[in-house]
């Protein structure tokens, strides 16, 4: 039987972070009824001490979200968990999101102190969450550059004082999958009374390994994965959910699941692109442009004779219609008679060498061939005493 992995979707939070991507009340309400009917666990809405707007943002998504837990980020400040567990109050399954950074590079550098220090904050803050609401999330910023044993004792301490989830964050996107996936095993071995928490990562993709990150996570124990819609937020960008949800759906060996409508991926990712005026780039796993378009010559042959010689998705899982058979200058013959049968064209062997003849031609000077331009071609190359020989 599989296994649930929970879905933490912080696009309307860690992804709105993104130079230019400020929301306003109204589209994060709208972006978190959306993410609820996708089937997201959990949406963190926002980080509430950070200014009135986001305040009133969490305040109005708890209002508004009936099954979804909805969680505020604050940093382990008095006020800051003071102010999140206010604007969290009319939510059914509050979550207040608290922590502190456990590298020693932080620890130094950030917050000039010591790592008993460290610990003593990190209690403080998962003590006083506690009084507030019961589901407590504590984040270890800059995990992946902690030190194990460190970690683990600090990990320790704040599930000891009520913390029902460790968020164990590769904030800068600095761990390779099998170091990640390490040290989660080591926390799941190392942390007393982890059998009351969940282990959760937040990976970023400054190296392009936040998906495969995430993965090995759930492999070496995590049961929580968080992440956003198309992969925005800091720099290079968190795990990307629709990425994650369907390596899950598709590694069925792996026997793990989600309650990811995953039919939605498409419209959210096209919804969340147009809000936050980020483009998704053509090439971008799932839900790119060109994720179910085939160019190639050899490509468009496999799929035109059996879709799975090149598509390990099929597109209408993701919300995508059909496959896309882009005709250049690298098409086949396959693809061009493919192209004219979905214009009700059936073309015979002769008609079909004299029209990729000029079809070549002038996919020599186009990027792409479209339909308009092959019922020209037709219309141009083959004759009335054909048509009808056809």
């Amino acid at each position: 039987m599989a296994e649930r992995i929970f879905i933490f979707d912080t696009t309307l939070r860690d992804g709105e972070q993104v130079p230019g991507c400020k929301l306003n009340t109204a589209q994060k309400l709208e972006l978190a009824e959306r993410l609820e009917n996708l089937g997201v666990d959990i949406i963190e809405a926002g980080f509430p001490i950070s200014s009135p707007g986001d305040f009133t943002s969490v305040q109005k998504i708890s209002e508004l979200i009936k099954n979804a837990t909805v969680c505020g980020l604050s940093r382990a400040v008095e006020q800051d968990i003071r102010t999140a567990a206010e604007a969290l109050k009319p939510a059914r399954f509050p979550r207040i999101h608290t922590g502190i950074g456990t590298s020693e590079m932080h620890i130094r550098y950030k917050f000039n102190t010591t790592p008993e220090k460290i610990i003593e904050r990190a209690v403080a803050a998962v003590t006083l969450a506690k009084s507030f609401v019961e589901d407590v999330e504590f984040y270890a910023e800059d995990a992946g550059r902690s030190e194990n044993v460190f970690l683990a004792k600090v990990c320790s301490a704040v599930v000891k004082a009520g913390a029902t989830v460790l968020n164990i964050p590769d904030t800068t996107g600095y761990c390779l999958p099998d170091e990640y996936g390490d040290k989660m095993k080591f926390l799941m071995e190392h942390v007393e009374g982890m059998h009351k928490a969940i282990l959760s990562s937040h990976c970023h993709n400054d190296l392009g390994l936040a998906t495969a990150n995430s993965i090995w996570a759930v492999r070496n124990g995590a049961r929580q994965i968080e992440c956003t819609i198309n992969g925005i937020g800091e720099r290079a960008g968190n795990t990307s959910l629709e990425e994650v949800v369907m390596v899950l759906k598709q590694k069925k060996h792996l026997k793990f699941e989600t309650r990811i409508q995953s039919q939605l991926l498409n419209e959210m990712s096209q919804l969340i692109s147009e809000r936050m005026g980020i483009v998704v780039q053509p090439n971008k796993a799932i839900v790119g442009a060109n994720a179910f378009a085939h160019s190639s010559g050899i490509h468009q042959d496999g799929v035109i004779k059996h879709r799975e010689n090149y598509e390990i998705i099929d597109p209408h899982e993701v919300g995508v219609d059909t496959s896309s058979i882009v005709l250049t200058a690298r098409s086949g013959r396959a693809a061009l008679a493919y192209r004219y049968r979905h214009l009700d064209i059936e073309l015979g062997k002769e008609q079909l060498d004299k029209l990729y003849v000029a079809f070549l031609k002038l996919a020599d000077e186009k990027k792409e061939v479209v339909s308009e331009d092959l019922l020209t071609l037709y219309e141009q190359n083959i004759t009335m005493k054909e048509k009808v020989m056809i």
